[in-house]
């Protein structure tokens, strides 16, 4: 009984903090309907709420196909097969990318590597990924990567304490690359489980700091060839299309092998995950629903189209 019950939870929570629930995709979705037929511009209708909410044209084309398929075949006739059609394709569209963090016992250290431009909520979710590590009884060690900007080891560090880990960190213009083979280093002699290092918030456009990353990854391969074991991009689901452009450049630059979405609980446009799951197909690891430490949940398809679509 303890699955569903966490399982509800979940989906409350979900419910409570995307978009503030008020489904960007769902609200007064009846109105689509005249006389218990669907309206000849419904589907128009649909597009551009797709549209506004940065689902991205293939997306939405695809989205669209699908339900005026289900239209053309009589099985989308009223309100709740519509809902029913939008929750199933959803699914679809969301499982394969729905892959939450695994962090084998037979890799310790297992290096994690945290990048995005500054103001996604990079170290925030830093912070909330160490408490979860830490209750789940894994040991973690912070690495302060970005050395390029004062406040960033003096925030990692504020998230370290609330997180109760500790944190290696070096002076500001320390070589980041340096900064984090030290890290592994430590948490190596000191057989700490995970480490999770920080990089510096560069610009995707960036070239000379996107070969600083490939430096960075370089380095740390000294201590382990297979290393990072995850590196993760963090996006900001407000900042629209400009978070799937961040994902592609980054992923050609430096191989990401996980994403994880903040800022989903105060925008109307979350439709960029569907537009990023689409595109790139990379793991979604978590979503940040708040500025709380507890608010970084693992991503779960059903959960956020359930959410998101309603009943």
């Amino acid at each position: 009984m303890a699955k569903p019950m966490a399982e509800s939870s979940l989906l409350t929570k979900f419910r409570s903090r995307l978009n503030k629930g008020d489904s960007f995709l769902t609200r007064d979705i009846g109105s689509f309907f005249a006389a218990e037929k669907l309206r000849p511009d419904a589907l128009e209708d649909f597009e551009t709420r797709l549209l506004m909410a940065d689902t991205g044209i293939d997306v939405t084309q695809w989205l669209v196909d699908r339900l005026q398929t289900g239209i053309n075949l009589g099985s989308i006739k009223n309100e709740k097969q519509l809902r029913e059609a939008l929750r199933s394709a959803l699914v679809d569209l969301l499982e394969p990318v729905s892959q939450p963090l695994v962090i084998p016992s037979f890799i310790k250290p297992y290096i994690l590597f945290v990048a995005g431009v500054n103001g996604v909520g990079k170290t925030t979710t830093i912070g909330k990924m160490a408490m979860r590590f830490k209750r789940e009884g894994k040991s973690v060690l912070l690495a302060a990567g970005d050395t390029f900007r004062a406040a960033a080891t003096q925030q990692l560090t504020t998230w370290a304490e609330r997180a109760g880990v500790p944190i290696l960190a070096q002076g500001e213009g320390a070589d980041s690359a340096s900064v984090i083979f030290d890290a592994v280093a430590s948490a190596k002699a000191r057989n700490i489980d995970i480490v999770i290092a920080d990089t510096a918030g560069r610009l995707h456009t960036q070239s000379h700091l996107m070969d600083e990353l490939r430096k960075i990854k370089r380095v740390v391969q000294k201590h382990d060839p297979y290393a990072p074991h995850e590196v993760m991009l963090v996006v900001d689901a407000t900042t629209g299309q400009n978070a799937l452009n961040q994902a592609v450049q980054f992923h050609e630059a430096i191989g990401l092998t996980g994403i994880t979405i903040t800022k989903l609980d105060g925008t109307a446009k979350g439709g960029i995950l569907l537009a990023i799951a689409k595109r790139l197909s990379l793991p979604v690891r978590f979503v940040g629903l708040g500025e709380g430490i507890e608010d970084l949940e693992p991503f779960d398809a059903k959960t956020y189209a359930q959410a998101l679509i309603g009943d």
